[in-house]
């Protein structure tokens, strides 16, 4: 039996598969030889099978290095399904209890064991240094090995200790294996791992079967999303977001929607967590809501869309989340949702960091801000980040290509780029290049004598916006490179040096445009909709017959305003009553039946199709500073006192207790009300309110009163009185 068939014949005893998938065959050949082997394979092209099979022929135990506990636990349950021997694979981490973790040594000791996995924070513990000496190792197989370099994504200062760990223990061969790394990540780990003499094995980038876009992120995102979702009803899906209250929130107005969700994040407690996952795993839940450590490993294969709520930190970790998208080869589609105020935020969060990694992870955030902000093909861009070359003019199946824009020809610009840059003697970053074009005064600028250029503030007008986009595309098309190990120093290629010498048309497309002012993609049906005017009549004439028999003021019932929002959105039960404006819980419990049973009526007979039908629901966000108030309110706390604790004026804080009666919400003033103003004077605003005023306006109510008897503030407060009586 050769080699070739051999390896074939395991690969279906022990996992099922008829044949190897793209380099498989090759790297196990590679590791089984002893050799070292570099394996970049993008998600779901199997990397797991590269050393999972081999570790089963070879003779030992071999000990992979991961960075998950989650990612663990499903690595060994999927491989103890394919082997009798329940010992066959371990893991030794912080969730297992002492007498299980000498249980796991016992096996390993006893050669039952094939595959252990380990954290490097264990791995690279004494303890478990000295056991492993004890043992034969027949491979280290290091996961997700981006996590070793200051430039990969989701960087472990562990990870770069791995290298003296394997050292003290005994030497054997080593893989290193990731979905997601850029030529300067490559470099930078197998120098780290002293793996320069590694084969390395690289798999295409490019997932025809996925569909990328960037979307201009606005208010109204939540709705955007549950509308995505329902169209795709019944499909499983990822969003990934930024913060675990993010999470939380978005998850809640799902489920609220009607969309089965579940949070995922590492402030959970872990059972809820892994359960969280499991649920997901089997089709339980539709949409798992996460911060970025969910789906490492995770093999789920028909994911169907994979939605970023913001925008990630870096383009690895983009290219490494959406990659959980289409596993199975059918169809996934990546949203990415866009805005600057994210981008502010991320800026923030590096300040934060330390001096040394505030470059790096500033470079990184720049990289994914130029892919959303590019207009050149989605895919292009990002085989270019990971440095493979994608040839064709459109891929058909990214926004940029599906809609294009204009082309420019920056034939002139580009020449002013790459002369700047041989001006500089090749020493800078673009971003600096871009500085010197448009003549920017900064720290650099002065202490490089950077003025002095002739290039200096050369470039004006329309041009500035298609400075960037010009260096991205000459970087993507070959005219200039960045350097591996000053990453980021742009450097001329000898396709630019021919340019410069023989200019030629370069086209290129303006950026998108991301305003902060853009207008919501789907516009509230409240906020586009005209009221009802015979609806409004109608529900007018109600309240006029109800304020008569109540002997109250109409406006004391409902206000104008909601009587028009009532006929905007057409409430047909007291729950949709009562989150109109200036209503409330109160408010629909005394007065709403008579107004929902005409509406109810209304819509039947004109065949209405009602906003609400529509409409998202919210999670309840009631202001902190509302609450405050309230339970001040009820403590008795004296408003003027309670203005000066909020630190805000008198004027603001009746404000926010005008907004809180309106809405609905009794309160009681009257143990301040005695503190500042005579029981008559109370009590005659109170009867004006009551006996007199049209509506509730105070301007009307001082000119009936009379200026020199009562001031704003009184009024106010006594309209306040009156409103939280007798309308709620």
């Amino acid at each position: 039996m050769t080699k070739r068939s051999v390896l074939t014949e395991e690969l279906k005893t022990k996992f099922g598969f008829d044949k190897f998938k793209g380099n498989q065959e090759a790297i196990i050949n590679n590791v089984l030889e002893g050799r070292d082997t570099f394996v970049l394979m993008p998600t779901g092209g199997g990397k797991s099978l590269c050393y999972q099979l081999p570790a089963q022929l070879m003779d030992g135990v071999s000990v992979v290095i991961s960075p998950l506990i989650a990612l663990m636990k499903n690595q060994v349950d999927a491989m103890r399904l394919f082997c009798d021997e329940t010992g066959v694979a371990h893991f030794l981490n912080s969730s297992l209890s002492k007498q299980q973790i000498e249980g796991v040594k016992n096996d390993i000791v006893k050669g039952k064991t094939k595959l252990v996995y380990v954290s490097p924070e264990a791995l690279n513990k004494e303890e478990n240094i000295d056991f492993f000496r004890k043992v034969k190792i027949a491979l280290y197989a290091i996961d997700e090995a981006h996590c070793i370099s200051e430039w990969g994504h989701d960087f472990r200062p562990d990870y770069r200790r791995i290298r003296k760990s394997i050292k003290k223990i005994g030497n054997a061969p080593v893989m290193a294996l990731t979905a997601t790394a850029t030529p300067k990540v490559l470099y930078d780990i197998l120098k780290t791992m002293e793996m320069q003499k590694a084969k390395v094995f690289k798999s295409s980038f490019n997932r025809p079967n996925l569909y990328y876009e960037v979307r201009s992120k606005n208010k109204d995102v939540d709705k955007e999303i549950i509308r995505y979702i329902r169209l795709h009803r019944g499909k499983s899906g990822i969003i990934y977001c930024l913060s675990r209250k993010m999470v939380t929130n978005l998850a809640e107005t799902l489920n609220l929607n009607g969309i089965s969700a579940l949070p995922y994040h590492a402030g959970m407690d872990s059972e809820v967590r892994t359960a969280n996952q499991d649920s997901f795993l089997m089709e339980k839940v539709d949409v798992i809501v996460a911060t970025i450590a969910f789906g490492m490993g995770i093999d789920k294969p028909d994911v169907r869309f994979v939605i970023h709520y913001c925008i990630p930190k870096s383009l690895e970790g983009y290219y490494q989340e959406t990659g959980r998208a289409g596993r199975d080869g059918g169809k996934g589609e990546c949203i990415l949702f866009y805005n600057k105020k994210d981008l502010r935020k991320l800026e923030k969060f590096i300040q934060q960091k330390p001096i040394s990694e505030q470059d790096i992870n500033r470079q990184l955030l720049d990289e994914t801000a130029s892919y959303a902000l590019s207009s050149i093909c989605r895919r292009k861009l990002l085989m270019h980040y990971f440095g493979e070359k994608y040839l064709e003019n459109n891929c058909c199946s990214c926004d940029n290509c599906l809609h294009p824009k204009v082309m420019i020809d920056a034939k002139d610009l580009l020449c002013t780029v790459l002369e700047t840059i041989e001006a500089v003697n090749e020493e800078f970053k673009a971003e600096l290049i871009a500085d010197i074009l448009v003549g920017k005064d900064n720290v650099e600028t002065d202490a490089y004598r950077l003025k002095e250029l002739e290039m200096y503030n050369s470039v004006s007008g329309d041009e500035v916006e298609l400075l960037h986009p010009v260096i991205r595309q000459a970087l993507v098309d070959e005219y200039i490179t960045k350097e591996i190990e000053n990453y980021g120093i742009l450097k001329l290629t000898k396709k630019g040096r021919e340019f410069l010498k023989t200019p030629t048309p370069f086209m290129v497309k303006k950026d998108a445009d991301f305003s902060e002012d853009d207008n919501d993609t789907l516009p509230s049906m409240i906020a586009s909709s005209a009221a009802d005017a015979t609806l409004f009549a109608i529900l007018k004439d109600i309240r006029k017959k109800l304020a008569k028999k109540l002997g109250y003021p109409p406006f004391a019932i409902f206000q104008d305003p909601s009587l028009e929002a009532m006929s905007t959105t057409y409430p047909v039960t007291l729950d949709e009553l009562q989150n109109i404006p200036g209503v409330g819980t109160r408010k629909s419990r005394n007065f709403g039946k008579e107004f929902i049973h005409v509406i109810a009526q209304y819509v039947r007979e004109n065949e209405i199709i009602r906003p609400e039908d529509l409409r998202v629901k919210t999670v309840a966000n009631k202001s902190k500073l509302k609450v405050e108030i309230i339970q001040a309110i009820d403590r008795k706390v004296a408003l003027d006192e309670l203005a000066i604790l909020k630190g805000i004026e008198f004027i603001e804080l009746l404000d926010e207790v005008d907004a809180i009666v309106f809405s609905g919400t009794k309160i009681n003033i009257d143990y301040f009300l005695r503190e500042v103003m005579d029981e008559d004077q109370m009590q005659e605003i109170f009867d004006y309110f009551k006996n007199h005023a049209e509506t509730d306006d105070i301007s009307a109510a001082i000119s009936y009163l009379g200026e020199d008897e009562f001031t704003l503030e009184e009024v106010r407060l006594a309209r306040i009185k009156f409103l939280s009586e007798i309308g709620n």
